[in-house]
């Protein structure tokens, strides 16, 4: 009786036409250039998923691991690798969910079992490249897409909710706890407290994330990176180099050269 061969995995870099971003107010989709492995760290809630061959990752200074999924919880250090330089991401804001209502996947820490789940946003990746223009999304379709259903939404204080609203809307903007706590009408140390009970993560992380995440609305248009920098808040260039580096294990020129074919879907693009 023949023996079964086992199957092996090689790494595969995706081709220029699976390269994509669908940017929401409250998730992000992306296929393409991964990080390098350095430490880095993300205000979002952040699923990795190989398109073929295992990642490894590292979170909070622990051992690598290696998984087709790795989930790492919004303020969380990691360091992400894979061999073909090539990932599908999935990042969830963490004012929009309810973390206890979580399905357990995203309640995970680093490197999760889950080939099904796997196997769905890479098939979902697939039906989205061969719609080509015709995709007709809505940002209410992302969780139903990859996740299998709605996630349920964070009850939030009302008076953090437009702070909240403020970040997401003026990212750009040079917002200091002290003034959104007058806004909220709350002391600053009662700010800052109820502030990270409700969004999840400090304010100052929040801010720095939503910031750097408004960069994503520009990788394929960009500016010289000095007034692009400008442009979105940062008082320079080696700040804004610093910050982004943080965020996405990448420097902004890498980031924006790795983009240069990247189709972007963008709903809710700040100003």
């Amino acid at each position: 009786m023949p023996c079964a061969t086992a199957r092996v995995l090689f790494p595969r870099r995706l081709a220029s036409a699976e390269r994509m971003m669908w940017i929401t107010p409250g998730r992000v989709f992306y296929a393409g250039l991964l990080g390098e492995p350095s430490m880095h760290t993300r205000g979002c809630l952040t699923v990795h998923v190989a398109v073929e061959a295992p990642l490894k990752v590292c979170v909070a200074g622990g051992p690598w691991q290696s998984a087709e999924v790795a989930v790492v919880p919004p303020g969380t250090p990691y360091r992400v690798a894979c061999d073909g330089r090539h990932a599908i991401g999935l990042l969830v804001e963490p004012e929009t969910v309810d973390p206890e209502a979580l399905p357990e996947l995203l309640r995970a820490s680093g490197a999760v079992h889950a080939p099904d789940f796997a196997a769905r946003v890479r098939q979902r990746h697939a039906w989205m490249v061969a719609a080509g223009a015709d995709l007709g999304l809505r940002p209410a379709d992302f969780d139903p897409l990859f996740f299998g259903a709605p996630l349920a939404p964070r009850a939030l204080d009302p008076r953090i909710a437009a702070v909240l609203e403020r970040l997401r809307a003026e990212p750009s903007a040079a917002l200091s706890a002290h003034e959104c706590a007058r806004q909220a009408g709350l002391s600053f140390s009662r700010f800052l407290h109820l502030f990270r009970e409700q969004a999840g993560v400090p304010f100052r992380r929040l801010r720095s994330w939503k910031r750097a995440r408004s960069l994503l609305h520009h990788v394929t248009s960009a500016p010289p990176l000095v007034d692009l920098a400008l442009d979105i808040g940062y008082p320079d260039s080696s700040h804004f180099s610093h910050s982004i580096r943080q965020s996405y294990g990448l420097k902004p020129r890498d980031i924006v050269a790795g983009s240069r074919k990247l189709r972007v879907i963008a709903q809710g693009a700040p100003a």
